[in-house]
C-alpha cells in the first residue's frame, strides 16, 4: 500500500485523471461482461395471445418457477426450457385463443339447469368451437363467432338465423376464398343456417362484402398455369437431365360469363302427331208412274211402263297433325375456360468429349423435339382449333460460374455448447487484457524507473563527496561508500546495490568522474558555496 500511495503522489494530474477513468472503464466492462456471460438467453415463448391466455400462461410459469420476461404482448423464457415447457403447457390446454368449447356443458348438472340456461352454454361451447377451428389455419391469428338463433323463444315469431365472423389475420387483408370457406363452415354447424347470412369481418378490411368472396381469376390462372409448367418441366426433364431445360407457359383464360340459348326448328324432319279420317256414304232410290192418258187405259198401251231411278254417294276425309322438330340449346360459358395456351420450351444439347479431350456440344435431333412436342402437347392438352402453339428448340445453354463453396459443418457444430457465451467470455478476457497492458502498466512501470535513477543519482553524489569524518585529501578506501553508475531510464536496477561495486572503489570513482565530468562540476560547485555560506 505505501508503495502505490508513493506512485499516487508522485504522478500529475493528468496522469491520474487518466488512471481513474480507466479503473472505473475496466470494472464497468468486466461487471457488465460478466452479468451478459452469467445471464439467462431469453428467447420467444409465445407472441400475440389474448389477455385472458397470456394471464393464464404466466401463471401455470410462476406456478413452475420458471423465469420469464414480458416484452409487450410477447413472452420470453429460458432456451433450455423453450421447447419442454411448450410441450407441457399444450398438454394442459394452453394457450387457448378460443375459448371454451363443448367443455362448459360438462359443468352443468341437472339440477338447477333450466333450459334456458342450456341452450345458452350450448350456443356459448358451438361459438368456442368453431373459433378453434377457425383459428387453426395458419391465416388466422384470433377469431370471434356470434350466432343469433331465436328458434327457442316462444311465442314470437321464428326468424331465420344469423352469425357473424371477426377474425384478425397474421399478415395482410383475408382473402375472398378464405371468407367464402369461413360462411360454410358456420353455416354447415348451426342448422337452418344459409352462408349468406353469416358476415365475415376482418379486424383491419373491415366487412367482407359478397362481390369480394369471389374467386379471384388471375391467381387461379396463374396458378393453373404454373401446375401446367411444373408438369411439362418434369415430363421434359426425366429425357435431358435436371436443369437442361427451361419451359415459359402462358395462359389466356376467358374472363367474363356468356350464356346463350338456342331454339331450331327443322321442317324436314316432322313427325305426324295424330291423323284424323272421316268417311261418308250416301244411297237413294225413286220409282216414277206413267201419266194417266188413253193409252194407259188399252191393255197393252203405255199404261202397262213404269219407270224407277237411284243414285249412291261416298266421301272419305283424312287430316293429319304433324309436329316440326324443335331443338332448344342453353349455353353458360363460365370465367376461368382457356382461351388460348402458348408454350416454349428451350432444351440445352448434348454435351460429348472428344479424342483431345475437349467438350464438344451437338444440337438434338429434329425426331427427338418432335417426339418431346408430341409429350408437350399431351400434358398441356393441346388443341390447335383454339389457337394454341407450342415451340421446343435445341439451343446450347451457356454455362454457370460457380460462385462460393458448399457448405461444411463446423468444428463446434456437433457440440452442445453455447457459442454466444464463450464469445461473451473471451470479450471480457480481451477487455481487461488491453486495460492492463496498454493503459495501466505504462503507468505503473514509470514510477519504479524514476525510484531507480533518484536512488543511483544519490549514490553516486555520496560517493564522490567525501565523509565527514575524513581528512581533507585522505583516499582510505575502507570509508568510501559504494559507487553505482546511475541507470539509464527503464532499465532494471538491483536490489544488492553492492554487486555493482568493483574490487577498486577509488578506481571506480575516477572513471566515473571522467565520464560525468558535467555532474561533478555542478557537485563541486555546490559544494563551494555551501562552503561560502559556512564561512560568512
Amino acid at each position: 500500500m505505501q508503495q502505490i500511495a508513493s506512485i499516487w503522489v508522485s504522478l500529475d494530474m493528468r496522469k491520474r485523471i487518466i488512471v481513474v477513468a480507466s479503473t472505473l472503464a475496466m470494472f464497468v466492462a468486466v461487471i457488465g461482461l460478466s452479468r451478459m456471460a452469467t445471464s439467462t438467453q431469453m428467447t420467444l415463448l409465445y407472441a400475440g395471445l389474448e389477455s385472458g391466455a397470456a394471464g393464464e400462461v404466466v401463471k401455470a410459469l410462476e406456478a413452475r418457477g420458471v423465469v420469464y420476461d414480458i416484452r409487450g404482448g410477447s413472452i420470453f423464457v429460458d432456451t433450455s426450457q423453450r421447447d419442454s415447457l411448450r410441450m407441457t403447457l399444450a398438454s394442459e390446454g394452453l394457450p387457448a385463443n378460443g375459448g371454451k368449447g363443448y367443455e362448459l356443458l360438462d359443468g352443468l348438472s341437472g339440477f338447477g339447469t333450466t333450459s334456458q340456461m342450456f341452450d345458452a352454454a350450448y350456443w356459448r361451447a358451438k361459438e368456442g368451437e368453431l373459433a378453434r377451428t377457425i383459428v387453426a389455419s395458419p391465416l388466422i391469428q384470433n377469431a370471434r363467432v356470434h350466432i343469433a338463433n331465436t328458434s327457442t323463444q316462444m311465442f314470437r315469431q321464428r326468424n331465420e338465423p344469423s352469425a357473424s365472423v371477426t377474425v384478425t389475420t397474421a399478415s395482410g387483408a383475408l382473402p375472398g376464398g378464405q371468407a367464402k370457406a369461413l360462411k360454410f363452415l358456420v353455416a354447415s354447424a348451426v342448422p337452418g343456417l344459409l352462408p349468406e347470412r353469416v358476415s365475415v369481418i376482418d379486424s383491419r378490411g373491415g366487412l367482407i362484402a359478397a362481390g369480394d368472396e369471389k374467386t379471384d381469376l388471375p391467381s387461379l390462372a396463374s396458378d393453373r398455369a404454373l401446375i401446367l409448367k411444373q408438369n411439362v418441366e418434369r415430363l421434359i426433364e426425366a429425357r435431358v437431365g435436371f436443369g437442361n431445360a427451361v419451359v415459359e407457359l402462358n395462359l389466356e383464360t376467358v374472363t367474363e360469363q356468356e350464356s346463350v340459348r338456342e331454339r331450331r326448328f327443322d321442317p324436314e324432319t316432322r313427325v305426324a302427331v295424330s291423323t284424323d279420317t272421316l268417311e261418308t256414304s250416301n244411297s237413294a232410290k225413286d220409282s216414277e208412274g206413267a201419266g194417266v192418258t188413253v193409252a194407259s187405259n188399252l191393255p197393252d198401251g203405255d199404261a202397262a211402263a213404269s219407270g224407277n231411278s237411284s243414285s249412291n254417294t261416298s266421301e272419305t276425309r283424312e287430316r293429319i297433325n304433324y309436329e316440326v322438330s324443335e331443338t332448344t340449346r342453353e349455353v353458360i360459358t363460365a370465367p376461368g375456360a382457356i382461351k388460348r395456351l402458348t408454350v416454349a420450351v428451350l432444351i440445352d444439347g448434348i454435351r460429348t468429349i472428344n479424342d483431345a479431350g475437349n467438350e464438344v456440344w451437338s444440337a438434338r435431333s429434329a425426331d427427338e423435339l418432335a417426339s418431346l412436342r408430341e409429350l408437350v402437347a399431351g400434358a398441356v392438352g393441346f388443341d390447335e382449333a383454339r389457337g394454341d402453339q407450342i415451340t421446343i428448340k435445341s439451343l446450347e445453354f451457356e454455362p454457370v460460374p460457380t460462385v462460393g463453396s458448399a457448405p461444411v459443418s463446423g468444428l463446434l457444430s456437433g457440440l452442445t455448447i453455447d457459442v454466444m457465451s464463450l464469445v461473451k467470455v473471451f470479450a471480457l478476457a480481451v477487455v481487461a487484457l488491453v486495460l492492463g497492458l496498454f493503459v495501466l502498466r505504462p503507468i505503473l512501470a514509470s514510477r519504479p524507473a524514476e525510484i531507480a535513477t533518484e536512488t543511483a543519482t544519490a549514490s553516486a553524489s555520496a560517493a564522490i563527496a567525501p565523509p565527514p569524518s575524513a581528512a581533507p585529501g585522505s583516499t582510505d578506501a575502507s570509508t568510501l561508500p559504494a559507487v553505482v553508475d546511475t541507470p539509464a531510464r527503464g532499465e532494471i536496477v538491483p536490489a544488492d546495490l553492492s554487486e555493482m561495486t568493483g574490487p577498486d572503489p577509488v578506481e571506480r570513482l575516477r572513471n566515473l568522474i571522467a565520464e560525468r565530468q558535467s555532474d561533478t562540476v555542478e557537485i563541486l560547485r555546490g559544494w563551494m558555496e555551501e562552503d561560502e555560506e559556512v564561512a560568512r
